[in-house]
């Protein structure tokens, strides 16, 4: 039987199911960077030595005198987790193919929730580069950077289930618009700053790894900087929301924005006076993962797609009957 076929039988995703689904990606892509930091901060990177299996001949963890039993499940239970993200992007695509099957316009909504089973294989391969070469620096910058993308479509998808699928229309002036773009431009420097600054800082995993040789104190004020210029930015924008006006829906999501942003900031800056203890570097990726969702919030709140197309089943097969 083909595979249509087969979503075909399932049933149609209620809006709860939808948006549960929805919810379960953008925490799952966003929860699997918060975990690979418990991995870096307790030096358990390399708990499991090989990729894909923990140790040869083995896809679990085994007794081993270098190891301690804690850091090789911490390395181990972070791969498991991938396990989960897997499940719930799979039942995404699921989920969105059989409301495109009802409603053949939703293509866009197909094409979102693919990303999340594709981006986790994208995952798992950078993964295994990472552990393969020893946990290099620049490696778990490309593994946690690979992560804030999903998160960002993780939303998107969240979004996509609620809307339609027609041309984009923007609610702000082209000023507004401008800024915008600016905005995220400015929170992906600040992301790729941030695994800099870790790249040259304590937690590499794992206590024999190299660190990147730069001076830290230089490389955070360069983070720092740009997060600065993302909080200008965003005050500029509000500047101009207020002029031109702005639905309400837009400044809720605007002044979530603005809390969380200062709030990972000053969580940056405790963090660094205090020598970068463990936990506030797991609370502050976190922090990373929910900035990334307020800016994706206001970003969709200043565009419209026009409302949810009609649901339209398709016809039951006919079955053939004798004369």
């Amino acid at each position: 039987m083909p595979l249509k076929s087969l979503v075909a039988r399932l049933p149609y995703p209620s809006p709860a199911v939808q948006r549960v689904l929805a919810i379960a990606a953008v925490i799952t892509q966003g929860g699997i960077g918060v975990t690979g930091s418990i991995v870096r901060v307790t030096g358990s990177g390399l708990g499991c030595p090989t990729w894909p299996q923990c140790f040869p001949g083995s896809m679990f963890p085994v007794e081993h005198p270098e190891l301690s039993a804690v850091t090789q499940w911490i390395e181990f239970g972070n791969r498991l987790l991938t396990g989960l993200v897997i499940v719930v992007a799979g039942l995404c695509v699921l989920a969105a193919w059989r409301i495109q099957l009802d409603q053949p316009s939703r293509r866009r909504l197909v094409a979102l929730a693919w990303t999340m089973p594709l981006g986790v294989v994208a995952q798992a391969v950078i993964g295994g580069m990472t552990v393969l070469t020893g946990l290099l620096w620049w490696t778990v910058a490309i593994h946690f950077l690979a992560s804030t993308p999903l998160v960002w479509l993780a939303f998107m998808l969240l979004r996509a289930f609620r809307e339609g699928d027609e041309r984009p229309r923007w609610l702000i002036e082209p000023l507004g618009r401008k800024l915008m773009v600016a905005l995220v431009a400015l929170l992906g420097a600040v992301l790729v700053a941030g695994t800099v600054v870790t790249g040259a800082g304590p937690h590499g995993g794992d206590p024999d790894t190299p660190r990147l040789d730069a001076p830290i104190d230089l490389l955070a004020k360069v983070h720092g900087g740009l997060l600065v210029a993302f909080l200008v930015v965003l005050a500029v924008l509000g500047l101009n929301f207020s002029r031109t006006g702005v639905p309400s829906p837009l400044w809720r999501r605007y002044t979530v924005l603005w809390v969380l942003a200062l709030a990972q900031g000053g969580l940056g800056s405790l963090q660094y006076a205090l020598g970068i203890p463990e936990a506030l570097v797991s609370f502050h990726v976190l922090g990373s993962a929910l900035v990334i969702v307020a800016t994706a919030a206001l970003w969709c709140a200043t565009r419209d797609r026009g409302p949810v197309p009609a649901r339209t089943p398709e016809p039951a097969p006919v079955l053939a009957t004798a004369d």
